[in-house]
This record gives structure tokens, C-alpha cells and sequence, in this order.
């Protein structure tokens, strides 16, 4: 029987390099991708089996990754593995289509037995979180709104890099779109936040989990 493919996005080396030892037994392990974008270009490329992957990524977070990832592929299968144990945030993880949510302080085991959960079409969550998530799961609201507002997903990307310093330069380039483009955007996020500084811009990204500390 062959072994699930597994694609790791971990933009911290020894970390990856860590998960990589721990999984290379039990799993064809098919890639290994450090930022967002580099993430959405393996899954087309490689059709893992089951994709785990970090909430806090460079260029593109793990969250907005995951939503693109499901828009172009509805039976994706994909575990967060992360820091951040706040059930706020695993409830948003699960309904932008993950399977599965782990902490990083979890046992090697856990995520060994996660992926094979996951790799069978069933869903797993850490113990650690599981009790406040499914309270949390069971209310209602709409994570992508912020303060009654909500923008595109090509805006929450200019957001998230603005917020990661990047000139409206490196954002075209990175988006593959034109710097009057990327400017319109700013201009246009601006707008519908009712912001007029990048400060003001940074705290707003913080709160919609695009810039996680």
C-alpha cells in the first residue's frame, strides 16, 4: 500500500527540518515550502495527500492559503500545525476548510496519528482545544468581517504584505500584478477600513490574524 504524500509549509528551518525527521518514516514526504504563495504553487504541483501547514507564513498566512487551496481543490486535506492556541483561531481554521488543528507543544505521535486520521476523510482536533472550539464552532459569525467590515481576498494580500514592510513595488512582484495596481488596492483598503496611515493599516491586519505574532 503506498504511503499518504504529506506536503510541510514551515517557514522556520530547524523546525521543518524537525517535522521532516519525525514524519519521513511514516509518510512519503513530497515537499517542504517556507511561505504562502510557495505553498499554493507545491499543492498544484505535487497533489499531496494531506497538506500541514503553519498559521503564521511569510508573503501569504496560512489561513488565506488554506481558503485559496480549498477554492481550487474541494477535497484538499489539510491540518494546521501552530503556536497559536487560542480557539478563536482554530474555530476560523475549520471553517476555512481544514481537517485537522495541532499545536506545535503537542507529542510527535499526535500528528503522526493526525495525518492518518485526515488521509481517511475524518477530521481530528489537539485535546488541548478541543472543548472551548466546539463551543466556539457552534456560535455564529463571520471571521472574515473586522469592525462590520470585509475585503477581497486580493486586498487581505496587499494587507498582509504592506504589513510585512513590503513597498507597493515588491507587492506587485509578488503578486505578479502592476504597482498601479497594487496602489489602487492600498488606496482601496484604506477606504473601506477608514484608515489614513500604515499604522493604522498594521493594527488592522493583526486583528484579522493576516500578521500573527
Amino acid at each position: 500500500m503506498p504511503k499518504t504524500k504529506v506536503l510541510l509549509a514551515e517557514d522556520h528551518t530547524v523546525v521543518a527540518e524537525g517535522l521532516r525527521a519525525l514524519l519521513k518514516d511514516s509518510f512519503d514526504l513530497v515537499g517542504l515550502v517556507h511561505d504562502g504563495h510557495a505553498l499554493l504553487d507545491a499543492v498544484e504541483k505535487l497533489a499531496p495527500d494531506v497538506i500541514v501547514t503553519d498559521i503564521s507564513m511569510p508573503l501569504l498566512n496560512g489561513l488565506d492559503a488554506i481558503r485559496q487551496i480549498r477554492a481550487r481543490r474541494p477535497d484538499a486535506k489539510v491540518i494546521v500545525l501552530t503556536m497559536h492556541r487560542e480557539s478563536s483561531l482554530a474555530a476560523e481554521a475549520f471553517r476555512a476548510g481544514v481537517s485537522g488543528y495541532l499545536l506545535k507543544t503537542s507529542p510527535g505521535e499526535e500528528l503522526i496519528n493526525a495525518i492518518r486520521e485526515v488521509a481517511l476523510g475524518r477530521s481530528y482536533v489537539t485535546t488541548l482545544l478541543a472543548k472551548d472550539l466546539i463551543t466556539l464552532l457552534l456560535e455564529a459569525g463571520n471571521p472574515a468581517h473586522v469592525e462590520g467590515v470585509q475585503l477581497t481576498p486580493r486586498q487581505r494580500e496587499v494587507l498582509q504584505l504592506i504589513a510585512e514592510g513590503r513597498t507597493m513595488k515588491e507587492a506587485a512582484s509578488i503578486l505578479k500584478i502592476s504597482p498601479r495596481t497594487a496602489e489602487s488596492h492600498k488606496y482601496e483598503i484604506m477606504q473601506v477600513l477608514g484608515v489614513q496611515t500604515v499604522a493604522e493599516l498594521i493594527q488592522h491586519a493583526i486583528r484579522m490574524k493576516l500578521i500573527v505574532g
